[in-house]
């Protein structure tokens, strides 16, 4: 049985604006063959997104009895950003691990297993 995995990709600058036509299809490749990688060990890609750049973001910041805080990015403090996902299955965490190398980045991904919550019937 395989478990369910989130890689979140963070790059220290991200504007696909600023990119060349090259710059992009060079990371793409490297996706491809990271989505291809995980097709190649008989597990699938549950989901996946690239993220538009930090300029777009808005945080949300709960307050105590009144309204949330909204704030526009960018966010002065940022020093890195997550600039996409992959939620995939895995038959081990090495697989995993090994899978999620492949996937390219400027910066670092982090791994994480997905905690399966019971129903809430």
């Amino acid at each position: 049985m395989s478990d369910e995995y989130v890689l979140l990709i963070k790059e220290p600058n991200w504007d696909p604006a600023a990119m060349t036509e090259e710059q992009w299809a060079a990371g793409m490749a490297g996706h491809r063959a990271f989505q291809d990688a995980v097709v190649a060990a008989g597990e699938k890609i549950v989901a996946s997104a690239a993220l538009q750049p930090i300029s777009a973001a808005t945080r949300i910041t709960p307050r105590d009895g009144d309204s949330p805080l909204f704030t526009d990015g960018p966010f002065g403090e940022t020093k890195e950003v997550v600039t996409g996902f992959y939620s995939f299955t895995a038959a081990t965490p090495q697989q995993a691990r090994e899978l999620a190398a492949l996937v390219p980045t400027e910066g670092w991904n982090e791994l994480f297993p997905v905690l399966v919550l019971s129903s809430v019937n």
